[in-house]
């Protein structure tokens, strides 16, 4: 296929790309709306009734919504939302985890001019208790499994919360209920907001401290449409495509490379509640006719287990998109040829994203590789004096300060946001070599930040909820490297003296329950190490970056 500088601007155009002195930059709409973009696009006569949304309920049994199914639905949220009190500006908690009530609310909440907070169910109450705090929500919509455990606690753990709107709620008769099949008003103006209007507020771990609010504006689905694009082979909207992720909806590689790029292709969605297995996902995927699908690197390496898939299922499956973490060229060789699919690998964070990465369509993948930076982004390495590297040296991932998919900002956080530039550029930490033609390989971090799974992992909370335990008098979390996951999270411990008789398998047990209870799963410590002491850096803190080369990280 010829390269993107030679194609006509009709099509550079279908792409979300134009031709701007010379060269290609990204169309970005400054009244572009995420639902105008996505279900707004396709109520017409000839696309309404168009299968949207599948979920697959735990019992087997299908539901099914077109997008004018779906319209009607956020039409009847937005109004109820509207009623109760909110509207433009507003922070509302989507917490309903991978269902159509999730998809449904983004898009009255697109509706009504207000933020989604995505909140994941994975979310522990301390963690879901920051957020929802931190940015002063007072509305939540979540489900009846997700919430019963949380509203004993309500008034403790969420003090902002003045109304919760409850799918299937069982509660008291005061709790409002989510009713996805509400009629919708007769009469109901939207109020959509424009490019650089907050959107999204997506909560992320750094390296320091609790994790932060980063609000993206509606720009945000227009400036990642070209390499949504290219990541998924310039067949995003194949008259046969159905998309499906086991990745949650909560966070970018779930909602933005996967439910509304489905959404902006005008093609259907498929979820499930069920855990992720590797038989259990061959069996969905042929099920459901799966034929786009995005995967973290480490669930790849989980079905890369099953030597031969075609063998025992009727897949349809096509392309896999792939991104929070490296992934090994043994993983890209099954993925060709025992899956006989494409798997093309992209780069970026929740901040600025969709920097660098692959079009099998366009140019070769290089097994191993990060790719190329992507059309409309300008990606320099840079030394520690911010100075560029030549080709086959080490630096760090920077862009452009004004880079297209750039945040927002973080959420009442102007110093966190100043860490980020460098003048006009805009860090990542993350660090890579670029080779002659161009091609980017990625060699790890330069701070504190843990990539494990597809997760990003900030030492810091999980640090502050180890401490918190009775038994820890100090601790350091760091990531491990680790051949399946990428890292692992590690927490070095020292005891409090009326526990250090208690040094064992079971304490062990019981501090990486703590945390996976407080915060979540994904951020318990795989491994605990107890120590007598800790190395202090001159400022007098615990030294993470010897413990980090001390585990081989």
């Amino acid at each position: 296929m010829k390269p993107l500088d030679k194609w006509p601007k009709e099509e550079l155009a279908e792409i979300g790309l134009a031709q701007r002195d010379g060269a290609l930059g990204i169309a970005i709409e400054p009244d572009c709306n995420i639902f105008s973009m996505t279900v707004g696009r396709y109520l017409g006569p000839d696309t309404c009734n168009n299968r949207a949304i599948s979920i697959e309920e735990s019992d087997g049994s299908m539901v099914h919504y077109t997008f004018a199914e779906v319209d009607s639905a956020a039409t009847a949220l937005a109004a109820r939302l509207r009623a109760l009190g909110y509207g433009r500006g507003d922070y509302i908690g989507l917490h309903c985890g991978m269902r159509p009530e999730t998809a449904i609310a983004h898009m009255a909440v697109c509706k009504i001019g207000a933020v989604a907070v995505t909140l994941s169910q994975l979310y522990g109450p301390d963690t879901l208790a920051h957020a929802l705090n931190d940015c002063g929500a007072t509305v939540l919509l979540t489900t009846e499994t997700a919430w019963a455990p949380l509203r004993p606690q309500q008034a403790s753990l969420f003090p902002t919360l003045r109304d919760v709107l409850v799918s299937g709620s069982t509660g008291p008769e005061e709790e409002l209920n989510y009713v996805l099949k509400a009629p919708a008003p007769d009469e109901f103006e939207p109020e959509l907001t424009g490019a650089d209007d907050p959107a999204l507020l997506m909560y992320t771990s750094g390296s320091t401290g609790m994790p932060k609010g980063i609000l993206h504006g509606h720009r945000v689905l227009a400036s990642y449409r070209p390499s949504i694009n290219l990541f998924f082979n310039l067949s995003l909207a194949d008259a046969d495509a159905v998309y499906w992720s086991p990745s949650d909806w909560a966070w970018v590689g779930g909602l933005l490379d996967m439910l509304f790029p489905a959404w902006l292709a005008g093609r259907p969605i498929v979820t499930s509640e069920a855990r992720f297995k590797a038989d259990w996902a061959f069996a969905f995927m042929a099920r459901h006719k799966v034929t786009h699908t995005f995967l973290a690197p480490s669930a790849i390496r989980r079905l890369a287990q099953t030597l031969q898939p075609r063998r025992n299922h009727d897949l349809a499956l096509r392309v896999i998109c792939t991104g929070g973490e490296a992934l090994a060229a043994e993983i890209l060789e099954w993925s060709e040829n025992a899956l006989g699919v494409v798997c093309n690998e992209f780069y970026g964070m929740t901040e600025v994203n969709h920097l660098i990465g692959n079009c099998a369509a366009l140019y070769p993948r290089r097994a191993g590789s990060m790719g190329l930076a992507y059309p409309g982004h300008n990606v320099l390495l840079v030394d520690g004096e911010w100075q560029p590297v030549a080709p086959g040296e080490v630096g760090e991932i920077v862009t452009t300060a004004d880079a297209p998919t750039r945040y927002l900002g973080y959420l009442n956080n102007p110093d966190k946001e100043a860490e980020l530039l460098l003048g006009p550029l805009m860090r990542t930490y993350d660090l890579a070599e670029r080779d002659a033609d161009g091609y980017f390989w990625y060699k790890g971090r330069s701070d504190d930040l843990i990539k494990s799974s597809g997760f990003r992992i900030g030492p810091a909370e999980i640090e502050e909820c180890l401490i918190a335990h009775a038994a820890v008098a100090e601790a350091a979390v760091v990531g491990k490297p680790d051949a399946e996951r990428g890292s692992i999270v590690k927490a070095f411990v020292r005891l409090a003296a009326d526990y250090r008789q208690s040094a064992t398998l079971e304490l062990k047990k019981e501090l990486a329950d703590h945390v996976r209870t407080r915060l979540a799963p994904y951020k318990a410590p795989r491994e605990v190490e107890f120590v007598e002491s800790f190395e202090l850096t001159s400022s007098g803190k615990i030294n993470r970056k010897a413990l980090r080369l001390q585990e081989g990280g």
